[in-house]
């Protein structure tokens, strides 16, 4: 359980996560996106997005599912984007394990020449493992369920980002 003393302080916010249809960061192929505001969330948004480069590894799509035909038809990142970055203006992202997420989000920028304009990230992995050393791992649903949040629907975008919402709302 969270420490009881500490105090929440970020209380507005993005929660991003990304899934990725092969080793490559840029191959973004799903993201979620939950808005927070005054500590409450007040928008989500999820979409598939055609990866790139445009195959799947048995590995991933084994972790979330996801295989080609599922995002042949769906928007290119710049399209997605497009309705992302107006719902987090302004707003810091969190993600857990913001390495990844971070990664990914640098890479997809390069990849289609996009101006990548550095985001403040935080990181719910990295506060857990500070604030909650005695859980038995700190995967997402592990963190998540000690801070009371049931994750259900694992590896998919935007369940996962509901959870490190409802993380980052109990611990940073």
């Amino acid at each position: 359980m969270p420490n009881p003393r500490k105090q929440a302080v970020l209380t507005d916010f993005a929660a991003i996560d990304f899934e990725t249809a092969n080793q490559c960061p840029s191959s973004v192929c799903s993201v979620g996106i939950v808005v927070v505001r005054g500590g409450q969330i007040t928008d989500t948004f999820y979409s598939l997005i055609r990866p790139e480069p445009g195959y799947y590894s048995i590995w991933c799509t084994r972790v979330h599912g996801l295989t080609f035909y599922d995002t042949a038809d769906a928007p290119v990142f710049p399209d997605v984007w497009a309705q992302i970055e107006p719902l987090i203006e302004g707003l810091p992202l969190v993600a857990h394990n913001k390495a990844f997420d971070e990664r990914c989000l640098r890479a997809v920028f390069r990849t289609y020449m996009m101006d990548y304009p550095d985001y403040d990230f935080h990181c719910t992995l990295t506060a857990s493992r500070r604030l909650l050393p005695d859980l038995p791992n700190h995967q997402l649903h592990t963190v998540a369920a000690a801070c009371g949040y049931q994750l259900e629907n694992h590896h998919h975008a935007l369940a996962d980002a509901e959870a490190c919402a409802w993380i980052a709302r109990k611990i940073l």
